[in-house]
């Protein structure tokens, strides 16, 4: 595990959530740290998107409260949330498909950009110099996560990997405090998932944001999260590091089945 502080990045207590008569969240509460990888699994339908959903204010909780470095967002508008640095990606990819890499990586600028757009069109005096430091940001990216080949590409054209680390980078591209990856991994291949941790171990050590990741390859998730919790119908059934939620018998028991060995199978080397 890498050392890490006690201040708390975010916390939701006591978060309740339904649609209808249809509950999704119960009285789920959690911390995240500063500087740490917070894995949240379950099966589907637990309530894992729906807690990030209401994080970054697509959803309004029917009760509790969300708080980020100590201010109380609970019912912020989206774009809000995103100017206080909390960013996320969403298990379909959401790009803009006609566009290549770079001016997708580009538009996750935008609550960055303050020139208006004569000076943008135009192109002279604080508005260049303001598009060079985007574009600068932009490059630290594109080496970080590799898709200096793929720079130009339209992203529509791209295969379902590439675009999944595109739509990372564009998250990357708002400068953010917290990170919330919503399967990142889904879908890909052996090959892609370990680069895609990788990626994600580096942004987190490089650049020492908090990251909450939502992902099904338990094997994945014991060898990257510094701390896992686990959802079933809505309700937080576990919580710790990795080694205490594979002997957990709620987690096994609910989550996991009788046969837990392959479940918790490591599938990558990138710690």
């Amino acid at each position: 595990m890498r050392d890490q502080s006690n201040t708390a990045k975010l916390k939701v207590d006591d978060l309740h959530l339904s649609f209808g008569g249809v509950g999704a969240l119960s009285g789920v509460s959690f911390e995240v740290k500063e500087k740490e990888i917070l894995a949240i699994i379950g099966p589907n339908g637990a309530g894992k998107t729906c807690i990030l959903n209401c994080i970054t204010g697509f959803y309004r909780a029917q009760r509790g409260d969300i708080y980020f470095e100590g201010e109380r967002i609970t019912n912020l508008h989206s774009h809000k949330i995103v100017s206080l640095g909390i960013t996320r990606t969403f298990q379909n990819i959401e790009l803009f498909t006609g566009l290549t890499t770079l001016e997708n990586l580009m538009a996750g600028r935008h609550i960055h950009m303050k020139h208006g757009p004569i000076a943008g069109s135009l192109f002279f005096g604080r508005a260049r110099k303001e598009e060079i430091k985007h574009r600068e940001v932009v490059e630290d990216i594109i080496d970080l996560l590799e898709l200096e080949p793929i720079r130009k590409s339209v992203v529509g054209s791209l295969p379902y990997g590439q675009r999944k680390r595109v739509d990372l980078g564009r998250a990357l591209a708002l400068e953010p405090k917290l990170l919330l990856l919503d399967e990142p991994m889904a879908g890909m291949n052996v090959e892609e998932k370990e680069d895609m941790a990788r990626f994600i171990l580096d942004i987190h050590e490089l650049k020492g944001i908090s990251i909450v990741l939502i992902e099904h390859d338990m094997g994945v998730v014991m060898d990257i999260a510094d701390r896992i919790i686990v959802l079933d119908f809505g309700e937080k059934i576990a919580e710790g590091i990795p080694e205490e939620i594979k002997a957990n018998p709620k987690v096994i028991s609910a989550y996991l089945g009788s046969d837990q060995s392959s479940v918790f199978q490591d599938t990558s080397e990138v710690k």
